[in-house]
Protein backbone atom coordinates (compact mmCIF):
# COMPACT_ATOMS: atom_id res chain seq x y z
CA UNK A 1 0.00 0.00 0.00
CA UNK A 2 1.36 3.42 -0.97
CA UNK A 3 2.05 5.91 1.79
CA UNK A 4 -0.32 8.89 1.82
CA UNK A 5 1.34 12.24 1.10
CA UNK A 6 1.84 14.53 4.09
CA UNK A 7 -0.82 17.26 4.16
CA UNK A 8 0.46 19.16 7.18
CA UNK A 9 1.93 22.57 6.51
CA UNK A 10 3.72 23.05 9.84
CA UNK A 11 6.29 20.77 11.48
CA UNK A 12 4.95 18.74 14.39
CA UNK A 13 6.83 18.44 17.66
CA UNK A 14 6.37 15.50 20.01
CA UNK A 15 4.87 16.65 23.28
CA UNK A 16 3.54 15.20 26.48
CA UNK A 17 1.84 17.98 28.37
CA UNK A 18 -1.48 18.63 30.04
CA UNK A 19 -3.86 21.00 28.28
CA UNK A 20 -7.39 22.00 29.06
CA UNK A 21 -10.11 22.01 26.45
CA UNK A 22 -12.90 24.52 27.04
CA UNK A 23 -16.06 23.52 25.19
CA UNK A 24 -18.97 25.98 25.02
CA UNK A 25 -21.92 24.75 27.08
CA UNK A 26 -20.09 21.81 28.65
CA UNK A 27 -17.24 23.31 30.65
CA UNK A 28 -13.64 22.18 30.48
CA UNK A 29 -11.82 18.90 30.11
CA UNK A 30 -8.30 17.92 31.04
CA UNK A 31 -6.44 16.33 28.12
CA UNK A 32 -2.92 15.28 27.15
CA UNK A 33 -1.29 16.94 24.14
CA UNK A 34 0.78 14.37 22.21
CA UNK A 35 2.10 16.53 19.41
CA UNK A 36 1.99 20.24 18.74
CA UNK A 37 2.69 22.51 15.78
CA UNK A 38 2.29 26.25 15.40
CA UNK A 39 -1.25 25.75 14.08
CA UNK A 40 -2.43 22.41 15.46
CA UNK A 41 -2.39 19.92 18.29
CA UNK A 42 -3.51 16.35 18.89
CA UNK A 43 -5.10 15.80 22.30
CA UNK A 44 -5.82 12.47 23.96
CA UNK A 45 -8.75 11.97 26.29
CA UNK A 46 -10.95 9.05 27.24
CA UNK A 47 -14.19 11.07 27.45
CA UNK A 48 -14.23 12.73 24.08
CA UNK A 49 -17.63 13.24 22.48
CA UNK A 50 -16.74 16.08 20.16
CA UNK A 51 -18.04 16.81 16.70
CA UNK A 52 -15.84 17.88 13.81
CA UNK A 53 -16.11 21.65 13.29
CA UNK A 54 -16.83 22.44 16.96
CA UNK A 55 -15.21 25.70 18.12
CA UNK A 56 -13.27 25.26 21.39
CA UNK A 57 -10.60 27.00 23.41
CA UNK A 58 -7.26 25.34 24.22
CA UNK A 59 -5.73 26.38 27.52
CA UNK A 60 -2.02 25.74 28.08
CA UNK A 61 -0.48 26.24 31.54
CA UNK A 62 3.24 26.79 30.95
CA UNK A 63 5.41 26.48 34.05
CA UNK A 64 8.37 28.88 33.92
CA UNK A 65 9.78 28.12 37.35
CA UNK A 66 8.38 30.63 39.80
CA UNK A 67 5.75 31.80 37.31
CA UNK A 68 3.07 29.86 35.44
CA UNK A 69 1.76 31.52 32.28
CA UNK A 70 -1.66 30.70 30.90
CA UNK A 71 -1.99 30.69 27.11
CA UNK A 72 -5.44 30.49 25.52
CA UNK A 73 -5.91 29.67 21.85
CA UNK A 74 -9.18 29.38 19.92
CA UNK A 75 -9.34 26.15 17.94
CA UNK A 76 -11.62 24.04 15.79
CA UNK A 77 -11.99 20.26 15.96
CA UNK A 78 -10.44 19.04 12.68
CA UNK A 79 -10.83 15.27 13.21
CA UNK A 80 -11.88 12.85 15.93
CA UNK A 81 -10.59 9.33 16.58
CA UNK A 82 -11.14 6.71 19.27
CA UNK A 83 -8.24 8.07 21.36
CA UNK A 84 -8.58 11.82 20.91
CA UNK A 85 -8.92 14.68 18.47
CA UNK A 86 -6.86 16.82 16.15
CA UNK A 87 -7.43 20.53 16.61
CA UNK A 88 -6.65 23.36 14.24
CA UNK A 89 -5.69 26.51 16.15
CA UNK A 90 -7.17 29.63 14.63
CA UNK A 91 -5.29 32.90 14.45
CA UNK A 92 -6.28 35.92 16.48
CA UNK A 93 -5.38 39.53 15.72
CA UNK A 94 -2.20 39.38 17.84
CA UNK A 95 -0.97 36.07 16.38
CA UNK A 96 1.42 35.77 13.50
CA UNK A 97 2.68 32.93 11.38
CA UNK A 98 6.24 34.28 11.56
Amino acid sequence: MAKKPERRVNLRHKALTTVYLSIPGTGGRRCVARNVSSRGVFVETDTLDLMRGTQVELIFAVNLGQVTRIHRRPAEIAHVSTIGAGLHMTLTGSDSLY
